[in-house]
């Protein structure tokens, strides 16, 4: 499964609680995404929270899309992406 780099802008700021509104917000998405074959891997917050940059896997970036969507969250880019280990190279 291709793996990708999502940009997302929340121009008030990113806000989830850290509770159980917080936990249950994260389970809807992780749900809503099923329904595309999406998996969050997980995500970066910028310091002022105005700006995402997530992980997921995904059979291609439609369905990235309309699993966004389907969640009401913004798309600014999805760029696929692999990993580079740093530790490979090491001999």
């Amino acid at each position: 499964m291709p793996r990708y780099l999502v940009e997302r802008t929340f121009p008030d700021g990113l806000v989830i609680p850290v509770n159980e509104m917080g936990a249950q917000a994260c389970l809807t998405v992780i749900g809503n995404n099923l329904a595309d074959n999406v998996t969050w891997v997980h995500s970066y917050v910028s310091d002022d929270k105005k700006k995402t940059f997530c992980i997921y896997d995904a059979p291609d970036p439609e369905a990235i899309r309309r699993s966004a969507k389907r969640n009401n969250l913004p798309v600014d880019r999805i760029t696929e992406v692999s990993v580079l280990d740093p530790y490979f190279y090491r001999s």
